[in-house]
């Protein structure tokens, strides 16, 4: 090298590495594959209508389920594209999302995770997804049911990096501690369909309502109100 001539180093500037991820637009949001059974897809209704009224009460979190978790690009080549039944993330808005993508949330990925198990998705439930769920999202609680088989659920919650059985309580509920509400079996109707559901209470006791549930007490309450003044609901 000739004396007088800076390093070849020297007279380069590195350009910086611009690393650009998708956004939930160019990510695929469906894999049209439907719900196992007309029970399943009332399951997961029920679940998510019971929380999303429950989480109106707060100022942040969102519910959803059926919907794609993308939380890496190794996943997106891939094109592993499965997402949970259902899931609660705290702490996040309430915008609508066409999938959750990890990198647009700040790094936040679900608080609960809920699985419906069926003949088809039973080993992927309590084997991959529980993989995928403890060591790739980190999801802090996961659940599994089945819909046609209510001996069949279970809890996790994450402790040192693994999950750990959660027990039932004495009344016969799974305690979510990161939700502050219990997962319980009710044997009831809903949607004209009469079977054990898995839905969600307070730790006092008191199941979360639906929407139309709580429309109905709502008027049971006005109802009452207006026979106390003597007044004829049904002349209203």
């Amino acid at each position: 090298m000739q004396d007088g001539l800076p390093a070849l180093e020297s007279q380069v500037k590195p350009f910086p590495i611009q690393v650009s991820f998708p956004t939930q637009d160019d990510l695929p949001c469906y894999d049209g594959m439907p719900m196992e059974t007309q029970r399943h897809k009332l399951q997961m209704d029920l679940l998510i209508d019971v929380l999303h009224t429950w989480l109106a009460k707060r100022s942040d979190g969102y519910v959803n389920g059926n919907m794609f978790i993308y939380f890496s690009a190794k996943q997106v080549r891939h094109q592993d594209f499965k997402g949970p039944d259902v899931f609660v993330a705290l702490d996040s808005s309430k915008r609508e999302r066409k999938s959750w993508v990890v990198w647009e949330e700040d790094g936040k990925t679900p608080d609960v995770v809920i699985e419906l198990l069926s003949d088809s998705t039973r080993n992927t439930d309590k084997k991959d997804k529980k993989h995928i769920y403890q060591n790739k999202l980190r999801v802090p609680e996961y659940f599994w049911y089945d819909p046609f088989n209510s001996k069949d659920w279970a809890g996790f919650a994450l402790h040192n990096g693994i999950y750990e059985p959660l027990t039932l309580d004495d009344q016969n509920r799974f305690i979510s501690k990161r939700l502050g509400l219990a997962f319980v079996l009710w044997e009831g109707l809903y949607m004209d369909v009469k079977a054990h559901w898995l839905r969600c209470a307070t730790l006092e006791g008191s199941l979360l309502p639906t929407a139309l549930e709580m429309a109905e007490q709502k008027m049971a309450r006005l109802a009452k109100k207006l026979r106390a003044m003597g007044i004829d609901p049904e002349n209203c």
